[in-house]
């Protein structure tokens, strides 16, 4: 399989599908532009960026060890999501600097009322993670 259907083959696993709103938040020059390109293509728009008044599809939240407070990043990402939407967490696979251990990723998601779901490799030095919200218990 060459890069690119790699890169197909992951933004299907993200779930991804035409027409909805994607945020990107911390995309800095070390992120992947060709799964970057591929989601776009996916959507057929481009992703949005900074400061948005609508409520978005999902969010893609670049983030590397070192970035600030991981429970703040998503809480803050969380003001713009759908309420069935996710947070992809892509951060540097393992191996690589800035790397997130997972166990860091497994004590802030239920700080910031998410629960993980699902880990891949995303593109040749990203993982993504999936979050998604915690559903309250019925009674």
């Amino acid at each position: 399989m060459n890069s690119l259907q790699g890169l197909a083959a992951s933004v299907d696993r993200l779930g991804l599908v035409p027409g909805e709103l994607i945020l990107e938040v911390g995309s800095y020059t070390d992120s992947d532009s060709q799964l970057r390109l591929a989601i776009e293509a996916k959507i057929g728009t481009p992703l949005l960026t900074g400061q948005v008044d609508e409520v978005v599809d999902a969010v893609l939240l670049w983030w590397r060890e070192g970035d600030g407070d991981l429970v703040d990043d998503l809480v803050d990402a969380l003001t713009y999501l759908s309420e069935n939407g996710p947070i992809w967490l892509l951060t540097p696979k393992v191996g690589l600097a800035d790397h997130v251990e997972p166990s860091d990723i497994q004590d802030a998601a239920p700080t910031a009322g998410l629960t993980q779901t699902v880990s891949f490799l995303a593109a040749p030095n990203w993982t993504a993670t999936k979050l998604v919200a915690r559903k309250s218990a019925k009674r």
